[in-house]
């Protein structure tokens, strides 16, 4: 694995997987953390962490060289500022319809006027260790927000959303985005041609573009398409997963 900073490789279009962690545990967290995937994806919007719960995950993402990535309860300057001060690596913010949003996002996820609040003692500068000049430096070059496109008002402000400047990347929240057209098939094919016209509108910006799919035999398609962040699952879905596995081989076993 590269030796880069997240951003650097999710900006450049490395192929990156990850995995979102719904559930508050420092356990289940570390143990994903010692996984080959790329990043971990902190839930806060559909899983219960609480800022606690949230600054000990990253605590301890950030002792074992894992890049974290946070999706907040709702992209607002309060929940984004608590995960960057925590030491999210990049952010994954929900529901960004227009323009408008993306750049209000853009400007919260860095210091300067009307930005990110600025505190010389969190754990992202180091506990206070890291000058401010050095700090204020460092944040803004490493600075990642993704713009999640999961409604279809969106699909009426691609170019404006992607060609925003702050905005890092587009991320596909597909069964969402499948709700809000109206339908229920994530694969039906008005919902597919949303998600190629996602992709194609952050070729056009020249931007990145992630999306979730569990289905690993899409993956060369949306690759093709130029997505290169895709999450593949969650730890609940890893724990239902094995656990029906083994009640399926003690089953075959004890026949």
């Amino acid at each position: 694995m590269s030796s880069d900073a997240f951003p650097i490789r999710l900006k450049r279009g490395e192929p990156l997987t990850g995995c979102f962690c719904k559930i508050p545990s420092v356990q289940n967290i570390e143990v994903l953390a010692g996984s080959p995937l790329d990043c971990l994806v902190m839930d806060a919007e559909h899983g219960p962490f609480d800022r606690n719960s949230l600054d000990q995950a990253l605590m301890i993402l950030r002792a074992l060289g894992k890049p974290a990535i946070v999706r907040p309860q709702a992209a607002t300057p309060e929940h984004m500022l608590s995960a960057l001060d925590s030491g999210a690596d990049a952010l994954l913010l929900p529901h960004i319809r227009t323009g408008a949003e993306a750049a209000s996002v853009a400007r919260w996820t860095r210091f300067g006027p009307g930005g990110r609040g600025f505190a010389g003692h969190t754990r992202s500068a180091d506990l206070g260790r890291r000058p401010l000049a050095r700090h204020f430096q460092q944040a803004t070059e490493s600075a990642c927000a993704i713009a999640q496109i999961e409604d279809a008002e969106a699909l009426e402000h691609l170019d404006a959303i992607a060609g925003t400047p702050g905005i890092d990347a587009l991320f596909i929240g597909r069964i969402d985005l499948t709700i809000s057209m109206g339908l229920l098939d994530p694969k039906a094919p008005a919902v597919l041609d949303a998600c190629e016209r996602i992709c194609a509108a952050a070729r056009r910006a020249g931007k990145q573009v992630g999306l979730f799919t569990p289905d690993l035999t899409e993956l060369p398609h949306w690759r093709s398409l130029g997505a290169s962040l895709f999450l593949l699952g969650s730890d609940q879905g890893f724990l239902q997963a094995g656990a029906a596995k083994l009640a399926s081989d003690v089953a075959a076993a004890m026949s």
